[in-house]
């Protein structure tokens, strides 16, 4: 079990690969924040990432301010707060809006896209993920604005590259169940991307991205997700473990800034506003899915996080969702 798995298994990320761009510099595109591509990529996507992957060359990323973060091959740079970008290789004069300019390319798929200067070649593919914002949250938000993150040296990361070649090569001539596995590349390339990051923190780092590390609470949070109706205590999750409940409660404490059983709480509520939102369940059917024996208990804790009882919250978000 790990943290990262249960929570991405709960979030039910929907991917795709877009855009193949062979480049020859110089040349700069900027894509517009999440906001802006949402209804070109995915309509009705909750949050949308945008990532980029270097297959072969290099470039740089920055944001609308801030430094030029360089990008050689094996590198996926990703906007994890959906940030408008660039993305270049030397200095054109007009950078292009990657969705004006490139329009047809993107409804096509991955046939690649020749562009720019006439100089160095850069290939590289686009990819972006869909999930509920409400409930990737919690791993997004220890994230920077700006991520790079290198694959190539990874377990993975020859399967990876070789996998994308091949599905982008062979778009010409498609075959059964195509779209379902750039979909499942998309999703590999954005968690080998967050399993890197993790990887790469600093010793002592907290929050829930450093706890996701921590071998011990990452495995209590695995739990907490994995089963969240589940009616846990703190000795029983002490004993899983193999901790005292002082001791565990402590660490818990030490990277997630609260006890297990208010993380719970948190979690079950926020699973719950996921439910109100995408069916037609009851709210005693809810609370009773994310693990509370009452509908009144399940109402006192969910207007303490969203100030509102469910049913309220369930009738603002499908009349905003309908204006």
């Amino acid at each position: 079990m790990d943290a990262l798995s249960e929570v991405l298994r709960a979030v039910k990320l929907e991917g795709a690969l877009f855009f193949h761009g062979e480049f020859s510099a110089p040349w700069c595109f900027r894509t517009v924040d999440a906001d802006a591509a949402s209804p070109l990529l995915a309509p009705g996507a909750h949050r949308l990432i945008i990532y980029h992957y270097l297959i072969e060359g290099r470039a740089n990323a920055r944001l609308e301010t801030g430094a030029r973060v360089p990008l050689s091959a094996g590198d996926i740079v990703i906007f994890p707060h959906g940030d408008a970008h660039y993305i270049a290789n030397g200095l054109p004069e007009n950078p292009v809006d990657s969705f004006t300019a490139f329009a047809g390319a993107v409804s096509e798929g991955l046939k690649a896209v020749h562009y720019g200067g006439g100089g160095e070649i850069t290939r590289f593919v686009c990819g972006f993920m869909a999930c509920q914002s409400r409930l990737c949250h919690m791993f997004l938000a220890g994230l920077p604005r700006i991520l790079r993150v290198n694959v190539a040296d990874g377990p993975s990361g020859e399967w990876l590259r070789n996998s994308i070649l091949y599905s982008a090569g062979g778009l010409g001539h498609p075959q059964s169940g195509g779209s379902l596995v750039i979909a499942r590349l998309s999703e590999l390339l954005f968690v080998e991307t967050l399993r890197g990051y993790i990887n790469s923190l600093p010793p002592g780092q907290t929050g829930w991205l450093g706890a996701a590390r921590d071998p011990v609470i990452s495995r209590a949070l695995a739990l907490l997700h994995q089963k969240p109706a589940h009616p846990w205590t703190l000795p029983e999750l002490s004993r899983e473990l193999g901790l005292s409940r002082t001791r565990f409660a402590e660490r818990f404490q030490s990277f997630l800034g609260e006890s297990p059983m208010a993380y719970l709480t948190r979690w079950r509520v926020q699973l719950a506003a996921e439910r109100l939102e995408s069916t037609n369940a009851t709210v005693a059917e809810i609370a009773f899915e994310v693990g509370y024996g009452s509908e009144a208990a399940f109402n006192r804790a969910f207007r303490r996080d969203f100030g509102c009882p469910p049913a309220q919250f369930r009738r603002a978000r499908r009349t905003a969702a309908s204006a």
